[in-house]
């Protein structure tokens, strides 16, 4: 079991439901591939760096989690397929990035 992050970014003209139903989808592909999601956070609409299909801002979200290498090639494949993802990056995480998660996380923890 590999330890990964995904970043993506979804399309702002896009309801709170139709955001809802989004994540939900990829958090239960994961699920379903045998993944334990770690963490999960919304980083609410953000402008981006560049415009992006005409688009100049985009609703954040983040999944870290733990799963077996040969889901993710299906798991971005679903990402490519929706055309409510702007953007996505799957990255494997080592040892000093996951301490750094850690530590990110219990930041955020200790501010709510």
């Amino acid at each position: 079991m590999n330890h990964y992050e995904t970043v993506f970014i979804l399309n702002p003209v896009l309801s709170d439901t139709q955001i809802e139903e989004t994540v939900k989808k990829f958090e239960d592909f994961l699920i379903n591939k045998g993944a334990k999601m770690v963490s999960k956070e919304n980083w609410g609409l953000k402008k981006l760096a560049y415009p992006i299909q005409h688009k100049k801002s985009g609703f954040y979200h983040l999944f870290e989690f733990t799963v077996d290498g040969q889901a993710i090639t299906p798991y971005e494949l679903e990402f490519r397929r929706d055309e409510r993802i702007m953007r996505f990056l799957t990255v494997k995480l080592d040892k000093h990035a996951i301490s750094w998660a850690e530590r990110r996380r219990t930041k955020l923890k200790t501010k709510a």
